[in-house]
């Protein structure tokens, strides 16, 4: 009886949207992930926040045809026409570097990639700052 050989981890995460028209795959290692509080983010996903992850954009597939929708003078978001999701994010100055945003919260595993600053902060909603002070249910309440 012989040991099973070692599975070599998968490099890359995947993503859809809710409706799964849209798939892809990113590299496991972000260059950079933040929680965004610009008003651009706020305003496009009517969230107060959003989560993204900064990756290289030759090493991002896409399976589908997402919509792209130019928000500001050089940003384009990218998101599914079925169902609205919204998956990517770039602009002059990332694509400068190569790079693009992947919204961290369309990955397949939610842990994969956590936040490691926020950044645009000086357009944060107020009581965002104040968010773990309010009560907290793991569902929602009777």
């Amino acid at each position: 009886m012989g040991c099973a050989p070692e599975r070599e981890a998968d490099p890359m995460l995947r993503g859809q949207c809710h409706c799964g028209s849209i798939q892809f795959q990113m590299p496991d290692q972000a260059v950079a992930s933040s929680l965004c509080h610009c008003g651009d983010c706020r305003k496009q996903s009517g969230a107060p926040m959003l989560a993204w992850a900064m990756v290289p954009k030759a090493a991002v597939s896409v399976a589908g045809e997402p919509k792209v929708y130019n928000s500001s003078q050089s940003g384009r978001r990218s998101f599914c026409g079925s169902c609205g999701t919204g998956l990517f994010f770039t602009n002059a100055p990332l694509e400068q570097m190569g790079m693009m945003q992947v919204r961290i919260a369309a990955l397949d595993d939610l842990e994969a990639v956590a936040p490691k600053m926020q950044v645009q902060t000086a357009e944060r909603v107020k009581w965002m700052a104040s968010a773990d002070d309010l009560p907290a249910f793991e569902r929602f309440p009777t």
